[in-house]
């Protein structure tokens, strides 16, 4: 039985879907107005790294995940060079897809964007009003009414007052209430708009999610996600209008993945510590990346540095190593560590303890490769399963292995290995030293075989 921390209770529960076998999950996506940054990649990997080993449990998994394409930031992205709101939307949508793709994330079920879904916002506003949980402001914007809902602060786990002691009033404020958020904003001049009952307008960011989520997933859903950040407000706002508008629980389990800092400082542009995950993918293998995110428990702080991304390639050319010239023999039978690593992840995600399952896998192989070549087949097999459940190990090990490095010069150690043979073949045993020698400068180790000769760089 899978277990999940919901972050409504604080404790793990066992996960049971509104539908046998089938689970409904809603993550949080990004707002499109410039590239994403790695934190998002830790939060993404996460999810793709839950929804696949749902998947690989058997469940039938509805994944949605939201963009964001109307916003304040994305129309000052636009007016800063003098483009079109679609136009900003369209370029880092792809650019986000590319980053995505390259980090073997699964595409989701269904990816609506928040514009396509005005009609259904509009409707929920126009409910809440009528339910008493919104009102229209004097400047016409249209307002959630905070205290009017009775368990505002169940996500978060904060009491109201404090709540309210801790809010920001501006100055000259429309609100009834310091924690009252807008739901429909009238447009400024020369701003994307939609035509409302309270004139033409564009919602705010906490409606988005409540009218995208339960129109395409039902009043009800197994699974939300998205970062810590999101607890307060986004997630406790969209607990507030979604239940004041459907008079149904929301979300039955609340999954949220941790910070990720820096060099132990949080990551903002104004530290200069900002970084893209297409930076970093142009110097490092995805996979590397990949494995690096998804390693930690996702609901712990994630620490970046280089340290790290080293550990990461390390890690995954001994499995790579072990599974380099390896016969894989299908293994019928559930095997113990299959079962270690069930129970791990079936504790809440729980990666740490899955990867320790993998290098025990591991260490087994290549104990066994020069003397049972068919036991050590078996555990590769296994190996290889239960990695791919986790978006790794889905690569040639001999092509991951010979380019780790994305700097290497691959057709001029070929040229080396291919005289170095030469040089054997003809007993020219001082060549074919020193041909070896000039690929150690290279930092690429040979591996003589029954198939020939095999590199990897170090």
């Amino acid at each position: 039985m899978v277990k999940i921390y919901n972050s409504l209770t604080q404790k793990k529960e066992e996960l049971i879907p509104l539908k046998s076998n089938h689970i409904s999950i809603y993550v949080c996506g990004p707002t499109v107005y410039d590239f994403c940054h790695i934190g998002n990649g830790r939060t993404y990997t996460a999810f793709d790294t839950i929804v696949r080993y749902l998947q690989w449990r058997g469940y039938e998994v509805t994944h949605v995940r939201n963009i964001t394409d109307i916003d304040d930031k994305i129309i000052k992205r636009a007016n800063d060079s003098n483009k079109e709101f679609t136009e900003v939307v369209n370029e880092f949508t792809q650019a986000m897809h590319d980053d995505f793709n390259a980090l073997g994330l699964l595409k989701p079920n269904f990816e609506p964007k928040a514009t396509e879904f005005i009609p259904h916002m509009i409707t929920m506003i126009e409910k809440l009003i009528e339910e008493n949980y919104a009102y229209v402001a004097e400047n016409g914007d249209v307002y959630y009414s905070v205290r009017n809902f009775a368990d505002y602060g169940c996500l978060s786990h904060r009491d109201i007052e404090s709540l309210v002691s801790g809010a920001r009033v501006e100055i000259n404020d429309v609100k009834k209430d310091p924690l009252d958020f807008v739901l429909w904003k009238l447009a400024k001049p020369k701003e994307p708009n939609w035509p409302s009952p309270w004139g033409a307008g564009r919602p705010g960011w906490h409606i988005e999610c409540s009218a995208m989520s339960t129109r395409m997933l039902g009043e009800t859903i197994d699974i939300h996600g998205g970062g810590r950040d999101l607890i307060f407000p986004h997630h406790e706002n969209e607990i507030a209008q979604s239940e004041a508008a459907t008079s149904k629980k929301f979300v039955n389990y609340w999954m949220h993945a941790g910070y990720l800092q820096i060099e132990k400082e949080k990551m903002s542009k104004s530290l200069g510590n900002f970084l893209t995950i297409r930076e970093l993918l142009a110097r490092h293998k995805p996979e590397v990346l990949r494995f690096f995110l998804m390693s930690s428990h996702y609901r712990s702080s994630l620490n970046f540095s280089e340290d790290g991304l080293t550990q990461a390639r390390s890690s995954l050319e001994r499995f790579y190593n072990a599974l380099r010239n390896l016969t894989l023999v299908d293994e019928k039978t559930i095997t113990e560590f299959e079962n270690k690593f069930i129970e791990a992840m079936d504790d809440d995600f729980n990666t740490p303890i899955a990867v320790a399952v993998l290098f025990d896998i591991t260490h087994e192989i290549q104990r066994l490769k020069d003397s049972d070549a068919t036991a050590a087949g078996k555990l590769g097999s296994v190996l290889t399963k239960l990695g791919n459940s986790l978006g790794i190990l889905t690569s040639d090990p001999n092509q991951f292995l010979q380019h780790s490095d994305a700097n290497l010069d691959i057709t001029k150690i070929e040229e080396y290995i291919r005289l170095r043979n030469q040089a054997r073949s003809e007993k020219n045993w001082q060549e074919a030293d020193r041909m070896r020698d000039e690929l150690l400068k290279m930092n690429i180790v040979l591996e003589d075989g029954q198939e020939g000769t095999s590199w990897k760089s170090v």
